[in-house]
């Protein structure tokens, strides 16, 4: 290993609070890899989960792995040295598990670069028992991991405080008597099946027999083993990531995050909102809310290792006596910073903590700018409600307004459109207006992003919007914009959002699509040109009702039957109820866990 490699990763150790060093001896190895860059993978609280989790045990020792960048991937390429790891900078190859945690799907070529820059074969069937075995898990790969499916040997589908230990425990039944996992002792095959058999949610691709139909749709997907189940279940905690241990917290800090040297904390865990278009909040069903004196303890950790908290939750503002936590964050002199808060839910109170604690930003998703297109997609909001909100937040400070909406979603006309205009030249009217008497404004951002469909939601279904009328729609918002002054508008890239719909959609085929845009260094266009599968199926095409669909495999116990009933109540602009935990079945997974 050149010594610069040693030297830039020890200056990035010298840097953290909480790292974790272990002894290798007598251990399962684990590569934990983030397919993405340092400061975003330390951002992210799951990771940082997983590794405590993985070193809390003695017959583990995980290590970390990111992809490089600037100066650091310059080394690498300079001394064509393999991947190692952030603690001791062993290779990627030495360890027995090269564990991915992947959050987004546009991160699944990155795992090919890791891959081969930790001297790893890409495709799983050429691998030896030299090899590590490479597993991945993470919220995308729950969703739709098929393709990943030639490049991954297995998958951990559901959540890591359920699934982890389970699945160490069966993996250590290759192992020696000292506890040294030597998966060379069998076949790499005998090792993925006796896990499929015995880990609840290990999923290993290989095990499967997959066909498909002259129309190009799935005819079936059937286990090729005896004892490998049907139906995987993506497994989840009914406590969250609430442990004996305490709240799930960051274990590591470092001012190179995305969030500063904060301490991120989980304050709830899924969404009961039911709007239709979000995947967390169909797969992380039912939602779980920690108590408020669980939530008072974690804060008094989290203080004490640091005095600025992340908080962390799709639906921040729903934890139970969210305004006494952060009352006592500020009183005990801590900081604190939420990422989106529904605009129904705001009060006074929390805006004047969010100032003393010194955001300048108050985010809120309004998702659509007609009253239309929220109905369809359930998101349970007014514009009386968005603009009540904009007024308490414009009252109470010269906080910045950032807005996200969504474009192209289902239904949408060029009305629907032209209404995300309006509505944001009502917020800012009514910015200006309570602003006045200070006489000085906070800025609106808007951040709108395509809509892709995603699995397990009723909109899974649905096709994309086309690339080319996604541009023009984009154009038409910012034309419209522009004029109005202190207006900033910030939208994705249709034809990365085409990508990542391929990534979040396909079924395995796929696969063969992402090892080519990896040969060809990132040329997507000219990868999919090559290919003899067209991605317009999988983007643009309307999926029957009825369809095997690729991720039909996993079991997150939610019903199809209730998927198409709320996919026909979007159709017909209907709003249905939220979650309402312990009190209905609708969904089929509150009656599974009965």
């Amino acid at each position: 290993m050149p010594d610069d490699i040693t030297a830039l990763y020890r200056t990035v150790l010298a840097k953290e609070k909480g790292t974790i060093f272990k002894d290798w001896g007598g251990k399962i190895s684990v590569a934990l890899a983030f397919p993405n860059h340092y400061r975003l993978g330390m951002s992210n609280l799951g990771v940082q989960i997983v590794y405590r989790i993985l070193n809390e045990r003695t017959d583990v020792v995980a290590e970390r792995f990111f992809l490089p960048e600037g100066r650091e991937m310059a080394l690498y390429q300079r001394s064509r040295g393999p991947l190692v790891s952030l603690e001791s900078q062993t290779p990627l190859s030495n360890f027995d598990l090269a564990a991915f945690s992947i959050s987004f799907e546009n991160d699944y070529p990155n795992v090919l670069q890791m891959l081969e820059m930790g001297k790893i074969p890409l495709l799983s069937k050429e691998r030896t028992e030299k090899s590590p075995l490479v597993m991945a898990g993470g919220v995308a790969s729950f969703l739709n991991p098929e393709p990943l499916a030639p490049f991954v040997d297995f998958f951990l589908l559901g959540e890591a405080e359920q699934n982890l230990d389970p699945f160490v425990d069966a993996f250590l039944e290759f192992g020696s008597k000292d506890k040294t996992c030597l998966v060379s002792t069998r076949e790499r095959r005998d090792v993925l099946r006796h896990l499929a058999k015995n880990v609840p949610g290990l999923y290993a691709p290989s095990l499967y027999d997959v066909a498909y139909k002259k129309n190009g749709t799935l005819s079936h997907f059937t286990p090729s083993e005896k004892d490998v189940p049907e139906k995987v279940p993506a497994v989840h905690s009914p406590k969250g990531g609430f442990t004996d241990t305490g709240m799930p917290l960051s274990c590591i800090t470092t001012p190179d995050t995305e969030f500063g040297s904060r301490v991120l904390m989980e304050v709830g865990r899924g969404c009961g909102h039911a709007c239709r278009f979000c995947a967390a909040g169909y797969v992380y069903r039912p939602p779980r809310v920690y108590e408020e004196t669980k939530l008072h303890e974690g804060v008094n950790t989290a203080l004490k290792r640091c005095s600025q908290l992340g908080l962390v939750s799709p639906a921040v503002s729903d934890a139970p006596g969210i305004e006494e936590v952060i009352g006592m964050i500020c009183h005990n002199g801590g900081r604190f910073s939420v990422s989106s808060l529904r605009a129904e839910k705001l009060s006074g109170k929390l805006l004047e903590h969010l100032e003393k604690s010194g955001q300048k930003t108050i985010t809120i998703a309004p998702e659509a700018g007609s009253q239309r297109l929220r109905n369809i997609i359930n998101k349970h909001l007014t514009e009386e409600q968005i603009l009540g909100a904009v007024r308490m937040i414009a009252g109470k400070s010269d906080f910045s307004i950032r807005l996200y909406f969504l474009m192209g979603l289902p239904t949408e006309t060029p009305h629907d459109g032209d209404e995300i205009t309006e509505l944001v030249k009502r917020i800012k009217h009514r910015m200006v207006k309570e602003s006045a008497a200070r006489g000085k404004i906070g800025r609106i951002k808007l951040s709108v992003n395509c809509f892709i469909p995603k699995p397990f939601t009723p909109f899974q279904w649905f096709p994309m919007a086309e690339v080319g009328s996604l541009k023009k729609k984009q154009q038409r918002l910012k034309k419209a914009l522009v004029k109005s002054g202190g207006i900033v508008v910030n939208s994705d890239v249709p034809k990365w959002a085409y990508i990542q719909a391929l990534l979040s959609l396909g079924d395995r085929r796929v696969g063969t699509i992402l090892q080519g845009a990896h040969k060809l260094n990132g040329n997507w266009k000219k990868a999919m040109q090559l290919s003899q599968i067209n991605p317009d199926f999988f983007v643009y095409r309307e999926k029957d009702l009825d369809e095997l669909l690729p991720w039909d495999f996993i079991d997150h116990g939610i019903t199809k039957r209730h998927l198409k009933t709320e996919y026909r109540l979007a159709l017909e602009g209907r709003l249905s109820d939220i979650c309402r935990v312990g009190e209905c079945v609708r969904c089929g997974v509150c009656r599974e866990n009965d």
